[in-house]
């Protein structure tokens, strides 16, 4: 009784999921599709519930799809090996190296030489730094370069990462909320933009690198302030002042070993991983280049195998794959088409009468898929049904993309969410906590900027 009291959401969700699975199966949808949805709802409520372990979730999440027939051993291997589990590795990987070496705390004071020592400015900084980069080199190598920065500031205001739990949630969320914002800015900034891109083009419609971001840059600014501020409201930081935590990074910083060649070697290998995943990623893939950072730093000994494999976070990369792994089943089984043209079919009249329906529909959708799905593969699914919505094939296209960023709800709707998880400083609830409120916020405040803004350029 007492196991069954403890673990009473874990048994809901099962009753929840064999309950769906005895529903009568819609002709037009495969058995296997409507299984692989039905993990999907069961595995929600656990990540959000947490009545188990979350690697205990991925693991459940891999087996069910075993035993449910969903895919086969192999198949689901194959997913979950993908580029973007290699690349998660690789970053928290490459974020120990960071650490390791001490160029965390440098970048650290540099930062707030720029924002200053109270919370909030400290908070829009990160913030804002994190949308800029994002933008332009992609959420997940900000958000790999940002972690160790943002915990190395956390360590120096307490030695004990409960009593600041506030200020973690604020600097962490600052982190991975603003790579999300920020890597709808250009083309570059994301597969989904390069992905939406290619339907543009195949519809016959052309717009340029700086095209988009006169579109949709604005958007950017417009988001940072007001998700920082909510940021802020949500978890009200323990320290309003963190003067004292600059005062500690000085010092750390004037004491530690001056830059010696060793160490500029370090910056020009990671400068090297850089320009790979900017330049180099459509042909050899973003995980493959942060492995190959990895190798390169054990090989030249700036960093130990023990030291990764003692701070890297593998739960969280299993749990990662396991829902990547989930997401192309989905899409495979043809379960994310499905409930895609469901819901336009029947909103369909509404979007034709009621004002700006047409565009709150989109992007529900799409933000109800990208936190499931990838945004990459969200857009991929949705973009060709959007398109065909309306005539205004680029308004449509572009409101896919910037939507498909909003994917704030869980811990493993996007990289970013991911990596920040992986600190173990906040937790999976404070994802739906703050998610929720952001993600209304975006949805409102996008619906007002295509209506108002967009039309300038009719």
């Amino acid at each position: 009784m007492f196991w069954a009291t403890q673990k009473k959401w874990f048994l809901y969700a099962l009753g929840l999921g064999a309950l769906l699975l005895a529903l009568p199966t819609p002709h037009d949808l495969q058995i296997e599709a409507k299984i692989s949805m039905t993990i999907l709802i069961v595995s929600l409520i656990l990540i959000i519930k947490e009545p188990i372990p979350l690697p205990a979730v991925a693991i459940f999440i891999l087996i069910a799809q075993i035993y449910g027939g969903v895919d086969t051993v192999d198949g689901i291997s194959k997913s979950f090996m993908s580029d973007a589990v290699f690349f998660i590795m690789g970053s928290l990987m490459l974020a120990v190296v960071i650490i390791k070496q001490g160029w965390d705390s440098r970048i650290a004071l540099g930062i707030l030489k720029f924002t200053g020592n109270k919370t909030a400015g400290i908070a829009i900084g990160f913030l804002s730094i994190s949308a800029v980069l994002s933008s332009f080199i992609g959420e997940h190598t900000v958000a790999a370069i940002m972690l160790p920065i943002g915990m190395t500031l956390i360590r120096f205001t307490s030695a004990n990462p409960s009593g600041v739990k506030n200020l973690s949630a604020v600097i962490l969320f600052s982190i991975a909320y603003g790579c999300l914002i920020g890597s709808v800015g250009t083309p570059s900034g994301g597969g989904r933009n390069v992905i939406m891109l290619n339907y543009l083009n195949q519809a016959g419609i052309s717009i340029s690198y700086f095209e988009w971001m006169i579109r949709v840059y604005p958007f950017i600014f417009l988001q940072i302030p007001i998700v920082s501020w909510i940021i802020m409201k949500t978890f009200k930081p323990e320290h309003r002042i963190l003067d004292s935590s600059v005062r500690k990074l000085v010092i750390k910083v004037a004491r530690s070993r001056a830059i010696t060649g060793r160490s500029t070697l370090t910056v020009l290998i990671f400068v090297f991983i850089l320009s790979g995943w900017v330049f180099f990623s459509e042909k050899f893939g973003l995980g493959t280049i942060a492995l190959t950072g990895v190798f390169l730093y054990l090989l030249g000994g700036f960093v130990k195998w023990s030291d990764l494999n003692k701070h890297t976070h593998w739960g969280v990369i299993i749990l990662f794959g396991a829902t990547i792994s989930l997401g192309t089943s989905i899409s495979k089984t043809g379960g994310a088409m499905w409930l895609a043209d469901k819901l336009i079919y029947f909103l369909g009249t509404f979007m034709e009468t009621i004002p700006f329906f047409r565009e709150l529909v989109v992007i529900v959708i799409t933000t109800s898929m990208s936190n499931v799905l990838s945004s990459s593969a969200t857009v991929a699914v949705l973009g060709p049904i959007n398109l065909n919505l309306v005539p205004e094939i680029l308004n449509i296209g572009l409101l896919t993309a910037m939507s498909s960023a909003f994917s704030y709800f869980t811990a493993v709707a996007a990289p970013a969410c991911t990596i920040v998880y992986s600190s173990g400083m906040i937790r999976a609830k404070d994802f739906i906590k703050i998610g929720f409120r952001v993600g209304m916020i975006s949805i409102l405040l996008l619906i007002a900027y295509v209506n108002i803004y967009w039309p300038l350029f009719n």
